[in-house]
């Protein structure tokens, strides 16, 4: 039997955020915004792909998109 494929979705907005960790498992990788750790409006593993976010905040150094 073939080992099933990792997929690696788009992760909009996270990819950028100082905010979003990603986490890699042997399947697929995920997203986890620690602003849902003090912040109830913020889901801790977001839908993706991210296109707006009130939170989102450009990790140092990196062009901003839109929010």
């Amino acid at each position: 039997m073939p080992e099933p494929t990792r997929t690696d979705p788009d992760p909009g907005l996270c990819a950028t955020c100082r905010h979003a960790r990603r986490v890699d498992t042997p399947r697929t990788r995920y997203w986890l915004c620690q602003l849902s750790f003090t912040d109830e409006r913020f889901d801790k593993y977001p839908r993706l792909p991210v296109r707006t976010c009130d939170g989102y905040r450009p990790i140092e150094g990196e062009p901003s998109r839109d929010r």
